[in-house]
């Protein structure tokens, strides 16, 4: 029997790779975690919780709007500055980070802060150290990062000279014109984020409409509450040149004509963090984007090593990472097999207002074979009926019609992701849709147009394939 230095050796210090580490060690196994960086991962150092601190940032100045009508007075004009809020949001994940540092040692994991790379099959080298150390088990935990390249058809001349969401949050002073190109959750929540802090938001994006993937009736609804704000939705367009002149940054499109700004963020995809990995050593493959290939177990094509989170480009989610972490302990240190489960997971974009979702599109739904009833709400929401602001909410239910079964709930408004959390767990119960009809409302909010939406918009069946 070969004796190895730990049971589980796991690379990557995000949420995936920290619950893995912690769940297994608590379970007795000796653990080692490796991270580079910083302790927590893209969701915590540049991604979900810095991002969420600027949306709360960017909604004052919305707020400010609505107070007068509520009887406030604000003496002066109110203003943000970038530097103070910065240190702040630094100061609150150094705390974060600390944690989760603090709770990975209270388990017993041993850390290394260094890059952890493959020699072989059971051999991990540490970079800067040189130490060579063996595992039985490895857990590949690595995440993603933005990518600057648009298609490899598609080689931006000056793309150097932009930002991604890592350089975002560390800015030295706040772009009072940017310009935002991508058409996904970043994109869309930044180019909020930047306008509601007071920044001219061009977003740039090569598709039809932002937000690939949802509902096309609420990437319409999205759309149009983004152009109502005065934000340049420029669809269709694609950068072919960008250039410093002075202090400026100049962009040139497909369609012509030259965007003058400040900062050019890139929000246009990202990859799976596999390059120096020499996975290969270990006889791990890789998919077509770079991405770990595993089984429905997280198992990889070397069987005692397993990949959970944003490295294998299943759902990049946070939970669904500390999701496929647990199953994987359950699996490799619990004696039961479990796979990751991922139907009915709620997702949510932090715009302002956050169009949140769980289950199946519309178009999805009809792809499947379903047989549809649809049930549409928009609505003035009760917030902004003394403001006069053009905001409003819109919900939808897809529901098949056979067996009544709801398939599909989608909001765009506030505090849409609260609510849907509450929806995602009626879905995942098989919820009919006299089920949300016999729950008595919530009055006076917004989440009760989900039980009183009773007049059905309209109904649809699936499209013969010939």
């Amino acid at each position: 029997m070969t004796n190895y230095d730990f049971d589980l050796f796991v690379i990557g210090g995000g949420s995936g790779g920290v619950r893995a580490a912690r769940m297994a060690a608590l379970a007795g196994a000796r653990v080692a975690l490796a991270e580079e960086y910083r302790m927590g991962g893209t969701c915590v150092i540049r991604g979900c919780i810095p991002k969420k601190l600027m949306v709360y940032a960017s909604q004052f100045s919305e707020n400010f709007l609505d107070a007068p009508h509520y009887g406030w007075t604000i003496p002066g004009a109110p203003s943000f500055d970038w530097p103070t809020f910065i240190a702040n949001k630094d100061k609150e994940i150094a705390r974060l980070e600390g944690l989760y540092t603090k709770n990975v040692k209270a388990a017993g994991v041993t850390i290394f802060s260094d890059r952890a790379v493959f020699e072989d099959a059971h051999t991990l080298r540490l970079l800067n150290e040189g130490r060579k150390l063996t595992a039985e088990k490895i857990l590949i935990a690595t995440g993603n990062r933005p990518t600057r390249e648009m298609g490899t058809d598609h080689i931006v001349p000056g793309g150097d000279l932009c930002i991604t969401s890592n350089e975002v949050f560390h800015l030295d002073r706040m772009p009072r014109r940017i310009l935002i190109a991508g058409g996904g959750y970043i994109a869309v929540e930044f180019a909020h984020i930047f306008h509601g802090l007071g920044a001219h938001v061009s977003l740039v994006y090569r598709g039809e409409k932002p937000l690939r993937g949802f509902d096309n009736d609420m990437r319409d609804a999205l759309c149009e509450s983004m152009a109502a704000k005065g934000m340049d939705v420029m669809l269709g367009y694609q950068f072919t040149k960008v250039e410093k002149r002075g202090d400026c940054l100049h962009a040139e499109t497909n369609k012509g004509g030259v965007i003058e700004c400040d900062q050019i963020l890139l929000a246009i995809g990202r990859q799976p963090n596999t390059d120096a990995l020499h996975v290969e050593k270990a006889g791990v493959a890789l998919g077509m984007k770079g991405e770990v290939v595993v089984d429905e177990y997280s198992r990889t094509s070397a069987p005692h090593i397993y990949a959970v989170g944003d490295v294998t480009n299943r759902l990049q989610l946070t939970p669904v990472a500390i999701h496929e972490a647990m199953c994987f302990v359950e699996t490799a240190f619990k004696e039961n097999p479990t796979k990751p489960d991922h139907v009915h997971v709620p997702s949510a974009v932090f715009s302002t207002p956050e169009l949140s979702v769980v289950g199946m599109s519309e178009e999805t739904a009809l792809m499947r074979g379903h047989h549809l009833d649809v049930y549409k709400s928009s609505f003035r929401p009760l917030l902004h009926t003394l403001g006069g602001r053009p905001v409003r909410t819109t919900m939808k239910m897809v529901v098949d019609a056979k067996t009544d079964k709801v398939l599909g709930v989608h909001i765009l408004g506030d505090h849409a992701a609260e609510i849907i959390q509450v929806a995602a767990v009626a879905l995942r119960m098989g919820a009919t849709k006299k089920d949300f009809d016999r729950t008595i409302a919530l009055h006076p909010t917004a989440a009760e147009e989900l039980v009183t939406m009773r007049t059905k918009s309209y109904s649809k069946v699936p499209v013969e394939r010939s």
